[in-house]
């Protein structure tokens, strides 16, 4: 149904206000409360036969263009507008629009949402997710999200995402939990809304997607499967091998995952070790060779990775002597660069070595290429604003003479070391990255190739994490991290962020605090391994690296 204009009576005025009969009621409370400052958890709005629930149907309401509802409630403070004026693009000279454009905004806090801001910021690191939402998007949820996704990009300031987190409640009702009675002074800061798992939000999201269309080959013939199954949904195969009867045929089961658990026990210190552990394993089940329950060895292993591999660091676990859910602070380091070839099946990895072995090689080769060419900018004489070339120190006294000696010596080291950059002419990149992808393709199996949205070197980077800050399981704040290059990578994708890509060398990200964005060192992730009550590394996607 397409939106209609209604009118809303409060307080003895009458306000028109748009309905969308395809979105949650909750939405046009929203509206109603940005209009009368009455908020949604004291409002009633009157329709006929009640009043308007936030799962209500508007099919069964069936409201028509012009009619008017009556709203009960106390009105709050209303929305105020933002501390500074908002400036357009347009409006902005060159120095703030490349400011402007270079940083993506935050996402306003709307009640302990924190969960579900940092968990869409690290997703919006998948730029194909955008494109795939932009070609079709089903209703719903997906709709809300390509909605967000697109205001985001066009935007400077914090979005408020109202509409989103209406949505977010109305698909999945555990996350409209309210606090609990006795919360005190938390119930009133996060507006009677509960604290939710930035995990289990992230889990939920990829499943309300799994409906998106997914994009097409290299070829451009149309695809059949999902955009979930092809970039964000792997395959585990699993070995069960009885101990206590060796003759008994090994069981074998394959399984579609979303996510790889890493678990966190006293003798884990890295995350490999905690994969490691949640793949392999003992479990007891009933043995038909022997008629009895018996010890099975259980061995798990990828046969399929797809282009963005989830890890779950499992940080929270229940504890029967305190009867609650606690947070494990253990010290966990995770890698920037995961070879995940580690955790595949032999028959995977076999198809998969040739090629990633080759782009390791390749990777130290462009490395080398931006050393060089780093050195041979530094070298180039400088030249003033009509092209002069600047003669250093040629105003200077003349040194005596044994300052003047060292003045030779230094000068001549300086012109060898230009001399041996000059001799190395580099090509454009360009020319050397299509001549490795050229190599780098022949080298992938047929198998891997025809399969859109899996990896096809098990050589993966870290693009984006989810934080947790406190000791409590139910409680604390949740954080996102983005690689900058991750955000800026795909300019063609309608949520990406604008300004220019940031240089190979530039290893920084964002840090996206809800509303507040700011740049986080590299050499600051360090600090996410856990520890303590600071924040720790939760939820961690993995890109496969590109070839090119």
């Amino acid at each position: 149904m397409a939106p209609i204009q209604v009118k809303i009576k409060h307080a003895g005025k009458t306000h028109d206000v748009q309905l969308d009969p395809d979105q949650p009621a909750t939405v046009f409370k929203d509206a109603v409360y940005q209009l009368t400052g009455v908020p949604p958890d004291r409002m009633k709005v009157m329709i006929k036969g009640g009043i308007l629930k936030d799962d209500t149907d508007w099919r069964k309401v069936a409201p028509k263009a012009g009619q008017t509802f009556m709203v009960i409630g106390a009105a709050g403070e209303l929305p105020k507008p933002p501390e500074t004026p908002i400036k357009f693009l347009e409006d902005m000279d060159d120095t703030s629009l490349a400011e402007a454009l270079s940083m993506p905004v935050g996402l306003v806090n709307l009640g302990n949402t924190c969960y579900m801001n940092a968990t869409l910021q690290a997703m919006r690191a998948i730029p194909e997710l955008q494109v795939a939402l932009q070609n079709s998007t089903p209703s719903g949820l997906p709709m809300a999200l390509r909605n967000l996704y697109t205001n985001m990009a066009k935007t400077t300031e914090s979005v408020t995402p109202s509409a989103f987190v209406a949505a977010l409640r109305h698909a999945f009702p555990q996350f409209a939990e309210q606090m609990r009675p006795g919360a005190g002074i938390k119930a009133l800061l996060g507006g009677g809304y509960a604290q939710q798992d930035a995990e289990e939000c992230w889990v939920q999201l990829t499943q309300s997607l799994k409906e998106v269309p997914g994009l097409a080959g290299p070829s451009g013939s149309s695809a059949s499967a999902k955009f979930v199954d092809q970039y964000m949904t792997g395959e585990m195969r699993r070995v069960l091998k009885c101990d206590e009867a060796p003759e008994e045929p090994e069981s074998i089961s394959f399984e579609k995952v979303l996510k790889v658990s890493c678990n966190i026990s006293n003798a884990v210190n890295y995350m490999q070790q905690g994969i490691m552990e949640a793949l392999d394993g003992k479990i007891e089940k009933r043995s038909p060779t022997l008629g009895r329950e018996a010890v099975y060895t259980s061995t798990s292993r990828m046969s399929r990775l797809p282009t963005y591999l989830t890890v779950h660091m499992v940080r929270f676990a229940w504890k029967r002597d305190i009867n609650k859910k606690a947070k494990i602070m253990r010290r966990v380091k995770f890698p920037t660069e995961y070879d995940a070839l580690e955790i595949a099946t032999p028959e995977l990895r076999e198809k998969l070595l040739p090629v990633s072995r080759k782009l390791q090689e390749v990777e130290k080769e462009r490395a080398e290429r931006r050393k060089v060419r780093k050195r041979t900018k530094a070298a180039k004489p400088v030249t003033d604003k009509e092209g002069d070339v600047q003669m250093a120190d040629a105003a200077a006294p003349e040194a005596s003479s044994s300052s003047g000696g060292a003045a030779v010596a230094s000068s001549t080291e300086v012109e060898d070391k230009g001399k041996a950059v000059a001799n190395v002419e580099l090509e454009d990149e360009s020319v050397y990255r299509e001549r490795e992808g050229k190599e780098l393709e022949a080298l992938i199996h047929p198998d891997v190739k025809a399969d859109i949205g899996a990896s096809q070197t098990g050589q993966y980077e870290l693009v984006a994490i989810v934080t947790h800050k406190g000791a409590e399981a139910d409680a604390g704040h949740y954080i996102g991290f983005v690689k900058k290059r991750a955000l800026h990578s795909s300019p063609t994708a309608p949520g990406a962020v604008a300004g220019p890509t940031p240089d190979e060398d530039d290893e920084d990200w964002y840090k996206f605090d809800d509303d507040k964005v700011s740049i986080f060192p590299a050499e600051k992730l360090e600090t996410l391994s856990g520890g303590g009550q600071d924040a720790s590394a939760y939820v961690l996607l993995y890109r496969s690296r590109p070839l090119v």
